[in-house]
């Protein structure tokens, strides 16, 4: 995946939009998800097989590689919708363009709009996801666990030490996450501090002499080798995080996506601040 593409489907994590549920008053037999998470979601609910066609990144769970791709952050084939005649379409109201978003309700399909802004609303998604599709009770019981097993996550870590922490969300430019953002959801339940919580944006840019002053006690990374290798770190030993050795790359698929998976994120991040403690 490009820079491009993964920075665009990070950030449309946090542009809210919000679409009404609508009653299945018959059954959900053939579903276009127009996005990496939803297709998680629907396979967690037991509706994976509905799905007909999907967007570009789809690759969770491994069934997921085999559904037709209509598209991704550049556009999608509504052609190709109409042919498959969904009786549900799960779009991305910040990942998938406005304009496709807006025809593909004016030819009159069933729309859902899944763009969960926080941890907590993962579940409230699932559960939604199964009054549209007939899965009510497989939802209701993946989101229960998925409900526990985050209050489980805040409670174990509530107690540590905070650990200063500076996210690299890529490295040329140098872009890092704020207050707002979705990692930083992971970060405060992993009892981090982010040093750049308060900044203006929710993903600034930053300067490498700025991180320098603040700091950080651990680096995290992706695991992407272009946001490796963009920064060599080791020039910079009067870092902690550096001179420590605390230099760490989580996956970006659980880190990123608002699916269920997001929780063995939050457990990876938490730890690699665990390592620094």
């Amino acid at each position: 995946m490009n820079i491009l593409c993964k920075l665009l489907l990070v950030l449309g994590l946090f542009i809210s939009a919000s679409t009404p549920i609508f009653a299945v008053e018959t059954p959900t037999k053939r579903i276009v998800a127009l996005s990496p998470h939803s297709v998680e979601m629907l396979y967690a609910i037991g509706a994976g097989e509905s799905i007909v066609a999907t967007t570009d990144h789809a690759d969770f769970p491994e069934a997921a590689l085999a559904i037709p791709r209509i598209g991704g952050y550049y556009g999608i084939q509504i052609e190709r919708v109409l042919e498959l005649e969904p009786d549900l379409v799960v779009v991305w109201g910040s990942g998938n363009k406005a304009e496709d978003i807006e025809r593909i309700k004016e030819l009159g399909f069933r729309v859902f709009d899944s763009n969960p802004q926080t941890l907590e609303a993962v579940a409230d998604e699932l559960e939604s996801l199964g009054e549209l599709t007939g899965h009510q009770v497989q939802a209701a019981k993946v989101a229960a666990d998925y409900r526990e097993k985050l209050k489980q996550l805040r409670i174990d870590n509530a107690a540590k030490s905070e650990v200063s922490v500076f996210y690299q969300l890529w490295s040329t430019p140098l872009m890092t996450v704020a207050k707002n953002s979705w990692i930083q959801q992971i970060i405060a339940v992993c009892h981090g501090d982010n040093v750049f919580v308060d900044a203006a944006s929710d993903y600034p840019q930053v300067s490498l002499e700025t991180v320098v002053l603040k700091q950080p006690e651990v680096i995290l990374q992706s695991q992407d080798e272009g946001n490796i290798v963009g920064v060599n770190w080791s020039k910079w030993a009067e870092i902690p995080a550096v001179k420590n050795g605390h230099i760490y790359q989580l996956n970006t698929d659980l880190l990123h996506r608002a699916a269920p998976r997001a929780l063995l994120g939050v457990e990876e991040l938490c730890e690699a601040l665990d390592k620094s403690r």
